[in-house]
């Protein structure tokens, strides 16, 4: 079942296959599915490996390195996001791509192929959203 998150918006359901992620993140750790079958990363997580169908999956922490691939400005302001803020296409170091939000940064200075690193958005049910900030900008605690 999914829940709605103080953003407003909903969150993906907590299920016996996502469990270990939300779980993870409360600690501010990111991870990824591997396959042991054929050895393929994937995020989001998922019953069943999308390289070759393995039902074998475990997890890894991901190192929370990436790079923009694209992202949008949005200018509309929403609950829990002051206009403008920036909406974004990051492929971690690992492969796998995730849709998150860039941060510590104005909004006009971000471009693709800019170095990201993962910081955390803690929400009022005690796990975190995975969030990107340039890389080398550090944040107080690690969360934004």
């Amino acid at each position: 079942m999914s829940s709605s998150s103080e953003t407003g918006a909903e969150l993906p359901p907590v299920d016996a296959v996502t469990q270990p992620w939300w779980d993870a993140t409360r600690d501010h750790r990111l991870l990824l599915q591997t396959c042991a079958s054929c050895g393929a990363v994937q995020h989001y997580p998922r019953a069943l490996c999308i390289a070759c169908g393995g039902t074998d999956l475990g997890w890894t922490d991901s190192l929370g390195a990436a790079v923009v691939d694209s992202f949008t400005v949005v200018h509309r302001e929403l609950p829990g996001f002051d206009a403008p803020y920036v909406v974004a296409r990051v492929r971690l170091a690992e492969g796998p791509i995730l849709l998150t939000n860039l941060v510590d940064a104005d909004v006009e200075s971000w471009a693709c192929d800019v170095a990201v690193s993962v910081r955390w958005r803690d929400l009022d049910d005690g796990r975190a959203l995975p969030v990107f900030a340039p890389a080398g900008i550090s944040t107080s605690g690690g969360a934004i």
